[in-house]
């Protein structure tokens, strides 16, 4: 593949492009499912579990079937009947026996048992959605109510129930990762070992737009089509063929516009199959949108974990080795990213920018009685980052080590470059202690104790806190590259992937256009529809620039190599004579040039004439680049009121290595969103059951999310050493916000509570929490 041509001018890479798709979303023409209504369309309704566990004792539902306007009410029988299986989990993850993961069936309709509040039991469908929902209030459930367990320590306790036959003491994997053996003989021989107990609090996604699924079978065809916002329409096709055991030809999945995702509608969830038979067993299109509440209790949630945390050091504060038990909540199933970023990725993004000689992580996974926990914005490599690093600023306070002196002992060096981890993970490139300082001149570290004691006049504590993080990108895998050519002189760019928020439409046109020189405004994309794709690895890990450009690049060199062969037909020369350059076939040595679109144009009006391609449309499976280490220092100051404990984020500032960055302007939104994520999780968010898991958390009257009055401006600047391992040498922007936000907001609040002796607090740190531990510090 030829080196990289990054283009010039206003559109090329690396300049700060506006979205080209956001007029039409800020006018409020943008199509998100809800927004869809498909003729003759009949609503579905769930009636959902009010109780946290227990055994379905009887199901009446015959005053719902009688109900006005009501064609059909479904409960688990109906789900069997149809043949239809349960919702999949497909991990191969195991155990540190080597016993494959524990899987237990997670059923689309309650079958005998539920096992969290909101897990859905009877479907009513109805001809308006008013009918649907006055017919669901008729259904009467019988539970017989058993004790519940919310979180994994009750769970893993003596007393608790088992919540699935499967799965002794709730445990459904005992993951260990790392060379325990050398961790172990580092711990012994060090000079000073730092311990902590973390908690990452359980949050829910949030996303703008709740989850909406329709469904329409066309009894001619025999085929499905289903509108739903999700981050791969491929990977959803072929999910929900497994599901009702169907050919995944015969299902075709659309997606428009998506408000948001953050992980959370990547899979199948159990509406949608039900949408599906519904829509087949009455001949007629079937919605269902979730409302707000019900989607805090139907959505996967996100992070909810606990760890026991060591850091082993010599007497010059060197790290020797890291080691990790925790313990990580699953909810009452697994959902089909389940695990996975609670083991693997926590292992994989602890060593952080440091030279961890050996780590060991321990995580048991665990089922609870709360709704099922997944993937949410960065899926385990906050939550690594996150440990390191408060583990890293409470070792500098215990051996009298300034932080960021302590922090830059321990940096891999841009000559140790590529650096294997003590996680397996190669870095491939990084350039972290000159970051360090120009991360430090961003912060005006000189200028904090003179803010510290401005704020000391008024009463208020204020922190300092760091953040070096790295953060392990999705792996390698295979992505569409598709390139069509239009009658009307415009190119459309044919992806896998899914911009569900991300720009992909801007981004990639970019990528294009600075490839083959076409004009940045004659590029279209087309990316959710799986009817037009042949491969689809979807949207997710912050892989999307980095599997695209490549996948684009790939495929532009077909066309190049196909356009040559037409080209010297039309300019009459051979093909070792034609060149490409700028969106123009050239004859070698002359002024005999023919444009790329005319060159389409011909190809298509002379289909079958002559011996060349009869089309410059070109598909592919592109494989993918591995991993990227996107790395950054997030550094950020808060001002703590002591008389009320409320905490406000006073300065925030970035600087990022994504490598070759393809658009400033997106990449630094991107930032900012996971920067803000990170401060809600931190500051204000929590999702809280009772101790009968009931969600006390259940409205936004009840949780609280950031705003934009508590957000201060954050600074961000770059330092690129781009990637070695991809045609763009660019590193994953999407997640790294949360990454670097967690460990620098926590830090900087327990270095502002310093004074009064706290050497840690749990997240959120809500006023209530740093109130309460300011008053017991005291006592």
């Amino acid at each position: 593949m030829d080196v990289p041509v990054f283009g010039s001018g206003p559109y090329a890479v690396s300049q700060p492009v506006t979205r080209n798709e956001d007029p039409r979303l800020l006018r409020g023409r943008g199509q998100y499912t809800d927004d869809m209504n498909l003729q003759d369309q009949a609503y579905i309704i769930f009636v959902r579990s009010h109780v946290a566990h227990g055994n379905i004792v009887s199901i009446d539902t015959d005053a719902a079937k009688s109900s006005p306007g009501i064609l059909a009410v479904y409960t688990c029988n109906d789900i069997n009947e149809a043949g239809y299986g349960t919702l999949p989990n497909n991990l191969p993850l195991k155990s540190r026996d080597g016993s494959a993961l524990i899987k237990p069936p997670r059923p689309i309709l309650a079958t005998d048992r539920v096992r969290n509040v909101g897990e859905p039991i009877v479907a009513v469908i109805g001809k308006t959605i008013s009918e649907a929902r006055d017919a669901a209030e008729l259904v009467v459930i019988d539970i017989e109510e058993l004790s519940a367990s919310v979180d994994v320590s009750s769970s893993t306790s003596d007393e608790a129930l088992q919540l699935h036959q499967e799965a002794p003491g709730n445990v459904c994997i005992d993951f260990q990762m790392g060379d325990a053996e050398a961790t172990s003989n580092a711990f012994e021989n060090a000079s000073h070992v730092t311990s902590i107990k973390l908690k990452n609090n359980q949050v829910f996604v949030s996303a703008m737009e709740p989850r909406s699924f329709i469904g329409n079978y066309d009894l001619k065809t025999q085929r499905y089509t289903v509108y739903t916002g999700c981050q791969g329409v491929f990977g959803m096709r072929n999910l929900l063929a497994g599901i009702i055991k169907e050919e995944p030809e015969n299902i075709r999945v659309i997606t428009n516009d998506v408000g948001g995702s953050f992980g959370m509608k990547s899979l199948p969830y159990n509406e949608y199959p039900v949408v599906m038979l519904a829509s087949k067993n009455l001949s007629c299109p079937v919605k269902w949108t979730a409302d707000r509440t019900e989607s805090m209790v139907s959505d996967h949630m996100g992070r909810g974990s606990e760890y026991f945390a060591e850091l082993a050091l010599d007497e010059n504060g060197i790290f020797l080795a890291a080691r990790v038990h925790g313990l990580a909540n699953m909810g009452g199933y697994l959902t089909g990213t389940g695990p996975h970023a609670q083991t693997v990725n926590v292992g994989k993004n602890l060593t952080c920018m440091y030279r961890t000689p050996a780590i060991d992580v321990n995580m048991q996974c665990v089922f609870t009685n709360t709704n099922y926990v997944g993937a949410y914005r960065g899926a385990g490599r906050p939550e690594g980052n996150f440990i390191m690093e408060r583990l890293v600023d409470t070792a500098s306070r215990e051996m009298g080590i300034d932080p960021i002196d302590l922090r830059r002992r321990n940096l891999v060096s841009k000559e140790a470059m590529p650096f294997t981890a003590a996680s397996g993970q190669i870095y491939d490139s990084g350039d972290f202690d000159p970051m360090f300082d120009k991360a430090l001149d961003a912060s005006d570290l000189l200028g904090f104790n003179k803010r510290r004691s401005e704020s000391q006049e008024r009463g208020m504590k204020r922190g300092f806190g760091v953040c070096a993080y790295v953060e392990v990108s999705a792996p390698s895998g295979k992505e569409m590259g598709g390139l069509r050519f239009g009658d009307d002189g415009r190119i459309t760019i044919v992806s896998g992937t899914l911009d569900y928020g991300q720009g992909h439409r801007s981004t990639f046109a970019q990528i294009l256009s600075a490839r083959l020189g076409v004009p940045f405004d004659k590029i279209d994309l087309l990316q959710g529809d799986s009817d037009q794709l042949i491969i689809g690895g979807g949207t997710g890990g912050s892989r999307s620039v980095i599997a695209e450009s490549g996948a684009i690049y790939e495929t532009a060199e077909k066309v190049i190599e196909k356009g040559c062969q037409i080209a010297s037909y039309i300019l009459e020369a051979s093909v070792e004579d034609i060149e490409y350059n700028e969106g123009s076939f050239h004859v070698a040595g002359t002024d005999k040039s023919v444009g790329i679109f005319e060159v389409a144009k011909q190809a298509k009006d002379n289909a079958g004439d002559h011996q060349f391609p009869d089309s410059l449309d070109t598909e592919l499976v592109h494989e993918t680049a591995p991993s990227s280490f996107p790395n950054g220092i997030h550094i950020c100051e808060v001002e703590v009121d002591p008389e009320t404990g409320f905490t406000r984020v006073d300065r925030y500032s970035v600087v990022d290595d994504f490598g070759t960055i393809v658009n400033p302007l997106l990449a630094e939104g991107q930032v900012h969103g996971g920067i803000v994520q990170g401060i809600g999780q931190a500051l204000m968010e929590e999702v809280v059951y009772s101790d009968d898991g009931q969600l006390l958390t259940g409205s936004y009257m009840d949780y609280q999310l950031p705003r934009a009055v508590e957000i201060p401006d954050i600074t961000f600047d770059d330092h690129p050493d781009p990637a070695t391992s991809n045609v763009l040498g660019a590193k994953g922007a999407g997640e790294a916000g949360c990454s670097g936000a967690l460990p620098a907001v926590m830090n900087a609040v327990i270095d502002a509570l310093s004074e009064f002796g706290v050497s840690n607090i749990d997240m959120p740190a809500t006023p209530y929490r740093v109130w309460q531990t300011i008053q017991n510090s005291s006592d």
